[in-house]
């Protein structure tokens, strides 16, 4: 059985950047049970006045595009400038046997090894939005345990990944050139919400498709809304293996955080964010004490098999379930 440590042997580890109680920390927040919740939101109360001084940073695209090489290239880089840097690697979690495969440390090798760098691979369970339930969570652990740059690597790109936008203050959209048509292949409202869109694998023969299709995203982003942040969205291409590319991006990076610090969209963006994270956990509080009434579980079952066998729409079933029927 799992040793829970004291609420004040978490937070003296967290605080002294203790991995070991850190990461014992981040699974009592993933569990379940009342106790350990009880324990945890204790925890996260306890070590609010630590967080906040991040960058956080969302990486997102399809399947293939190279997400983990970034990250590793761009993490080693960033730990070569003194920072210390956590990675949230959401991984996809089957619907069917809740598993995942939680494969980050293995393809980020270097990183894993890195020393100023700490990977937390999370399985994203049956939520949706890109982002395991508790990496909001997390994000204030590793905060509040000294690292200076969070970058979230979301499951991939789809209609439910962009709540990743609401828990960073910079969003990177990983794309590939020469993959069919990439203005029809990536949704809009995604491309919307990117602060960068990177053209990844800009090496050797794939060189003159990457730039193609820098000219061709940098021209339809004229026809998108512009960013709230009144940010000029860059394209920029992208290559693991060029110090140049990867330093570039980081510079670019650190000019928007600039612009939105001194236009106040850093600190507004920030707000909104913690109301949206406040309603978000009452969803969830709500579902879990609708799930956990006696009165529900004696009749859902019941109901259930109702709706399987059609003899009732799913919306009357919900509804019984609501109302006094029950």
């Amino acid at each position: 059985m799992r040793k829970r440590l004291s609420l004040s042997a978490y937070l003296e580890g967290i605080l002294s950047g203790d991995r070991v109680v850190l990461s014992q920390a981040i699974t009592l927040t993933e569990s379940s049970r009342a106790d350990d919740r009880e324990l945890a939101d204790r925890l996260l109360e306890a070590i609010l006045p630590h967080t906040g001084n991040a960058v956080r940073i969302g990486i997102t695209g399809a399947p293939g595009v190279g997400k983990s090489s970034f990250i590793e290239a761009f993490g080693n880089y960033l730990t070569a400038q003194d920072y210390r840097v956590a990675v949230l690697a959401i991984d996809p979690s089957s619907r069917q046997s809740g598993g995942s495969i939680l494969g980050d440390k293995t393809r980020m090798e270097t990183l894993a090894r890195n020393p100023s760098a700490y990977i937390r691979p999370t399985p994203s369970g049956l939520t949706l939005g890109g982002v395991a339930r508790q990496t909001r969570e997390t994000l204030l652990l590793c905060e509040a345990a000294g690292f200076d740059i969070i970058l979230i690597e979301t499951v991939g790109v789809g209609q439910s990944e962009t709540e990743v936008r609401n828990m960073t203050d910079c969003f990177f959209l990983l794309l590939l050139a020469g993959a069919g048509d990439e203005l029809q292949g990536v949704k809009r409202g995604i491309m919307e919400l990117a602060d960068f869109l990177l053209i990844t694998k800009d090496d050797g023969d794939n060189r003159t498709r990457v730039e193609t299709a820098r000219r061709d995203y940098a021209h339809a982003l004229h026809f998108l809304a512009p960013p709230a942040s009144g940010w000029t969205v860059p394209v920029l291409p992208c290559s693991i293996f060029q110090d140049e590319s990867i330093e570039n991006i980081w510079k670019q990076t650190e000019e928007y955080l600039s612009f939105i610090q001194k236009n106040g969209f850093f600190s507004a963006q920030r707000e909104r964010q913690n109301l949206s994270w406040m309603h978000a956990f009452i969803r969830q509080q709500l579902e879990a004490q609708f799930y956990a009434n006696p009165l529900i579980q004696r009749r859902l079952q019941d109901l259930e098999e109702q709706v399987r066998k059609g003899t009732i729409p799913p919306l009357t079933a919900a509804k019984r379930l609501f109302s006094a029927e029950i």
